[in-house]
């Protein structure tokens, strides 16, 4: 009888760890299992989101860098803004100094801000007058710029009662009274010239 007994309470113990082992051990795993799957698509989330900021923030980084090193100018321009500019040397009529601009792919320089009027005119030499872009070569008074730029009558240069001949059709910079400005001139006058064409980027 003992025998029995023992048994019975052996099989009772065992039947009972079983089924206690099989329902912890199928519960265990959803348990640790979920933490463990959240943080894993949490993560790989953040890795791919600071991989697209990286690239992009790279991309961003060499356009500027291209943009503002890379770029240069032919030898004997002097660069301003996105522009280069060649100051000549030699004199030729309003005409001709267009056609030599043309032929260095560029054009007589337009001048549509203050900046660029103050850079320029901190180049040339006092003594000389320079031709620049803008002309009235229909003969109406409307004058326009080569590069087909709007003429902006809120941002010119004229020196005092300039333009002042309806017989003079091309512009040129020259100084009065220590003053840079633009002069209203007939065309086949030999004067400098300045080109301007954009920089060269790489």
């Amino acid at each position: 009888m003992a025998l029995e007994i023992t048994y019975a309470e052996v099989t009772f113990k065992n039947e009972s760890k079983s089924s206690g082992i099989n329902s912890d051990s199928a519960a265990a795993p959803k348990e640790k299992t979920t933490p463990h799957e959240s943080n894993h698509s949490f993560s790989k989330l953040l890795c791919t989101s600071l991989l697209i900021f990286l690239l992009l923030s790279a991309i961003s980084f060499f356009t500027a860098f291209i943009k503002q090193v890379w770029s240069c100018c032919p030898k004997n321009w002097k660069p301003f803004s996105s522009n280069c500019y060649f100051i000549s040397t030699e004199s030729r009529s309003w005409n001709e100094s267009e056609q030599n601009c043309s032929a260095l792919e560029a054009h007589l320089m337009v001048i549509n801000s203050k900046e660029k009027q103050d850079f320029i005119t901190s180049q040339l030499r006092k003594q000389y007058a320079y031709y620049v872009g803008l002309s009235d070569l229909q003969g109406n008074s409307q004058w326009q710029w080569v590069d087909q730029t709007p003429y902006n009558k809120n941002v010119t240069f004229w020196h005092s009662g300039e333009p002042s001949n309806v017989e003079e059709h091309c512009v040129m910079l020259n100084i009065r009274s220590q003053r840079w400005g633009w002069n209203d001139v007939h065309c086949d006058g030999k004067q400098m010239w300045i080109c301007e064409m954009m920089k060269i980027y790489l």
